[in-house]
């Protein structure tokens, strides 16, 4: 492999390494979550979606020169979007906390961003492999691993969205938890598609 060609393994190394930050700031502010200092909360998250735009420009920028790259260069674009759609879903899920004036955490929350976290560092492992694809002997594990993720995030939504329409009591509250937790299930599938769009990567190249 060219020295030249490192940069992009690197670069989606580093998106996946900003996304699992992202992740675990997550968790931490709804772990502790306090509503009076949300403005707070998404200053700080806005630098993980900030450094995973500068990532993805550098990209773009890359590709742009690139006369041969490693992989096609439609598809690292590609990969180079999902990954910084992680990211974007993450900061999302926050803002939405902030949108709809959430005063009490639902235990659920959490539990789903853990999850995201779980989904996250597959991601990172999956770009660590990533570079060496053609003799890796772990990747088809790993993709398997972020859509098991993604399964445990779907059957979270769903029985989590059953309580919440069963035991609604305030219309305004119900409809900003349906709202937050469809943000969840966004971010989810954002890291299933890194997993699917690196497997189908992996089979046109090999």
């Amino acid at each position: 492999m060219a020295k030249s060609d490192k940069f992009y393994f690197e670069n989606f190394s580093s998106c996946a390494t900003l996304a699992k930050g992202a992740a675990n700031y997550l968790v931490e502010c709804l772990e502790h979550y306090d509503a009076d200092k949300i403005e707070e909360m998404l200053e700080k998250m806005h630098t993980f979606e900030h450094n995973a735009d500068i990532k993805k420009h550098e990209m773009n920028g890359a590709l742009a020169k690139a006369f041969v790259t490693p992989v096609d260069r439609e598809d690292l674009d590609m990969l180079s979007q999902q990954l910084d759609n992680v990211s974007d879903s993450i900061e999302e899920i926050l803002q939405k906390f902030y949108i709809y004036g959430v005063k009490e955490m639902h235990p659920a929350a959490i539990e789903f961003a853990k999850n995201l976290v779980k989904g996250c560092e597959v991601i990172e492992r999956i770009m660590g492999e990533f570079e060496n694809f053609k003799k890796s002997k772990t990747m088809h594990e790993l993709i398997i691993s972020c859509n098991d993720v993604e399964e445990a995030c779907d059957r979270l939504y769903l029985a989590t969205m059953h309580s919440i329409t069963k035991d609604s009591t305030d219309a305004l509250t119900t409809i900003a938890w349906y709202k937050i937790f469809d943000c969840f299930e966004v971010c989810a599938d954002a890291c299933e598609h890194v997993g699917e769009c690196v497997g189908s990567i992996i089979m046109k190249n090999t």
